[in-house]
C-alpha cells in the first residue's frame, strides 16, 4: 500500500485484494457465494478482472493453467461448504501436476452466526492432503502475512495448490492502520554443486549408451533452451514422458518418441538398451514411462528437488537445483564422447517413424486415431496448442502427436482427471489470444464440464472443441477387453452435439467422413469465436497396436 493508504483504514477484503494485486493477479476464475460478497465489492474497485464459471471444478482447473503456463500462481475462488468441496479435484490436479494455484473459500462468521452449522464443514482440515498450504484467516490484521505466504510455497518447487479460508466477518471487518503489504520475494532457486554436476558428467561420458529423458518439470523456457544446448552438444538422444512433450521440438533429429506406455512400446527398445537415463525434470508423480529393476540401467536424477524412492524409480545419483542452470553446465562442460554408441537408439528412431506415418491417411468412417491425430497435426500451426482432456485419445496423441513447443501440448499425466481439457484450453485461449487454441476432448470428458461452453462463448474466446465421440468410457472399454471381462456398464448416450454447441450461441460442425476431418477443422480454425467439432471415433485399433502389434515387438532392431 502507498503511504497515503495506510493512513486509512481497510476492511479486510480490501487488504486481501491489495495483496492480491501486488502479488500481480490479474485474474480470480469464482463461482462466487453470499460469504464472498465483501470480496466482491473489493475486486470490483480493483485490476482484476473477475472471470464467472459455471461450476467451482472449472474455475480451479482454469487457474491451475493459468499458473501452468505463466508460472504466477492462478487464484480461484468460491463460496463455503459444498462450493468449496467442488474445488477440491482442481486442487488434487494442481498439486500433483506441479501446477502453481491459490484457492480462497468464504465462509460464514467466526465470531459469531445465528445459522447454526448450515453449510459449515472443516474446509481447512478437508484441503489438507490435497495442499501445500491451507488456513483460515482469523483476523483481518494478519491477511497480508497469510497471503505472502500462501503464494510463496504455491509458486516455489515443487508448485501445487494452496487453500485459504476468508471468513465473512473477517473480510468486512477494519484492520489496523499499520497492517502493510508485503513485497514478493526475488529469491532465485539455488544451483547444484559442482561436484555434483562434476559426476554427472563423468557417469555419462563413461557410458557406453547414454539417453536423456525429458519429464514436466522441464517445462519451462530457460530449461527448453538449456536442454537444446545440451542434446546439440553432446549429440545424445532422448525422448519426453507425456508431460515433457514439446520441451524440446519434437522434430529434432535426436527425438525418438514419448513413452505414452509404462512398457512395452518401441521407444522402450531404446530406454532398455541404454545403459544410463540422464532423468531430466520427470518424478515419480507422473505415471512411470518406465520401471527400474535392481542392478540394471544407473539414472541421474536432474530436478529442482531430490527425489522420492519409489520401488520403480531410486536414481544412483542426484543433482539438485535450478534444471536449466544445471543443463547449461553440463553442455558446456561434457562435451562428446567417443565411447558413445547410438546406433541402435537411431534403428530404432527409424521404426517408430514407419510405425508412426502407418494408416495416417486411412478412410475408414468412423475414424481411427492415427488419421485424427495426423489430420489435427497438421491443421494447427507450429505454436498452436492443444489442450486434451483424458481418455484413450490421451495416448494416441502422446505418441502420435509431434510437438514442437513447450507447453503447447497441456495433457495432464499425474492426476489424469477427466473434465480438464476444456477449461484448460479456455485459460490458454484467454492467454494466447493470437494463437490458436484446441481442446480436444472425448464424449465423457466433455460432458463433465460442457457448461463451460457459455464461459467461452460470454469471454469471446477464439477456440476450438474436438469432441472424439465413441458413446462410451472407451479407455475402460479397452482396460476391459485387455483383462478378459464381457463389455458392461461402460456404454452410454449423447446429446445431439451440434444442436447442444449451438445452444450455448456456439458454432457447431459434424464430420461425416474421414475427407470430411481436414476441411472442417480448418474451416472451425479460420472462423474464430467457439466452434465445437464432433469426430466418430472407431477404436477398434487399440487392440491391433496396443495388444497385438506391440505384443510382437522383440526389440531386435
Amino acid at each position: 500500500m502507498t503511504s497515503s493508504d495506510q493512513e486509512k483504514a481497510f476492511k479486510g477484503s480490501d487488504i486481501f485484494i491489495k495483496a492480491l494485486e501486488n502479488e500481480g493477479v490479474r485474474y480470480i476464475f469464482a463461482v462466487p457465494g453470499e460469504e464472498n460478497l465483501d470480496l466482491l465489492e473489493s475486486i470490483r474497485n480493483s485490476s482484476i478482472e473477475l472471470i464467472i464459471n459455471r461450476h467451482e471444478q472449472a474455475a480451479g482447473f482454469m487457474a491451475a493453467t493459468y499458473g501452468r503456463l505463466t508460472g504466477r500462481v492462478g487464484v480461484c475462488l468460491s463460496t463455503l461448504g459444498p462450493g468449496a468441496t467442488n474445488l477440491m479435484t482442481a486442487a488434487a490436479y494442481a498439486t500433483l501436476g506441479a501446477m502453481p494455484m491459490l484457492m480462497i473459500s468464504g465462509q460464514k462468521p467466526i465470531k459469531s452466526s445465528k445459522q447454526g452449522l448450515f453449510q459449515i464443514i472443516d474446509t481447512v482440515h478437508l484441503m489438507r492432503p490435497l495442499t501445500k498450504y491451507t488456513r483460515q484467516i482469523s483476523n483481518a490484521n494478519t491477511i497480508p502475512a497469510k497471503l505472502r505466504e500462501a503464494v510463496r510455497l504455491a509458486t516455489e518447487e515443487r508448485p501445487g495448490a494452496v487453500h485459504l479460508e476468508l471468513p465473512e466477518d473477517i473480510a468486512a471487518e477494519e484492520a489496523e492502520r499499520d497492517t502493510h503489504i508485503f513485497r514478493p520475494s526475488d529469491a532465485r532457486r539455488p544451483s547444484a554443486s559442482i561436484k555434483s554436476l562434476q559426476t554427472a558428467c563423468d557417469m555419462i561420458l563413461s557410458a557406453r549408451h547414454p539417453l536423456i529423458m525429458i519429464g514436466a518439470g522441464a517445462n519451462r523456457k530457460r530449461v527448453s533452451q538449456a536442454l537444446v544446448h545440451m542434446v546439440n552438444a553432446t549429440g545424445i538422444p532422448f525422448f519426453t514422458t507425456q508431460m515433457g512433450k514439446g520441451v524440446v521440438d519434437e522434430r529434432h533429429p535426436l527425438y525418438l518418441g514419448s513413452a505414452a506406455l509404462s512398457t512395452g512400446d518401441f521407444v522402450h527398445c531404446a530406454i532398455d538398451h541404454a545403459d544410463l537415463v540422464i532423468n531430466v525434470g520427470h518424478d515419480v508423480v507422473e505415471k512411470p514411462p518406465f520401471f527400474m529393476q535392481p542392478g540394471g540401467k544407473k539414472v541421474i536424477h536432474i530436478n529442482f528437488s531430490p527425489a522420492d524412492v519409489d520401488p520403480v524409480y531410486f536414481p544412483q545419483h542426484e543433482v539438485i537445483g535450478d534444471i536449466a542452470n544445471s543443463i547449461d553446465w553440463l553442455a558446456e562442460n561434457c562435451g562428446q564422447s567417443s565411447d558413445h554408441d547410438f546406433s541402435t537408439f537411431m534403428r530404432v528412431k527409424e521404426s517408430v517413424e514407419e510405425h508412426l506415418a502407418e494408416r495416417i491417411s486411412d478412410d475408414r468412417f468412423p475414424i481411427i486415431p492415427q488419421r485424427i491425430v495426423h489430420d489435427i497435426r497438421q491443421v494447427v500451426p507450429e505454436d498452436g496448442i492443444i489442450a486434451l482432456d483424458n481418455g484413450m485419445y490421451k495416448i494416441w496423441f502422446a505418441r502420435n502427436y509431434k510437438a514442437y513447443d513447450n507447453n503447447t501440448v497441456l495433457l495432464d499425466n499425474a492426476l489424469a482427471s477427466m473434465g480438464a481439457g476444456l477449461p484448460s484450453a479456455m485459460a490458454a485461449a484467454m492467454l494466447y489470444p493470437n494463437q490458436k487454441v484446441m481442446a480436444i476432448c472425448g464424449d465423457g470428458g466433455f460432458m463433465m464440464n460442457s457448461q463451460e461452453l457459455e464461459t467461452a462463448v460470454r469471454l469471446k474466446l477464439n477456440l476450438v472443441i474436438v469432441i472424439i465421440n465413441d458413446n462410451g468410457y472407451g479407455m475402460i472399454k479397452w482396460k476391459q477387453n485387455q483383462d478378459g471381462f464381457e463389455s458392461f456398464g461402460l456404454d452410454y448416450g449423447n446429446p445431439d452435439f451440434v444442436r447442444y454447441a449451438e445452444s450455448y450461441g456456439a458454432t457447431g460442425h459434424r464430420v461425416s467422413s474421414a475427407a470430411d476431418l481436414k476441411p472442417t477443422l480448418l474451416k472451425a480454425m479460420n472462423e474464430g469465436g467457439v466452434q465445437l467439432v464432433e469426430v466418430p471415433v472407431d477404436y477398434s485399433e487399440n487392440n491391433r497396436v496396443f495388444n497385438e502389434e506391440l505384443s510382437r515387438l522383440t526389440c531386435q532392431i
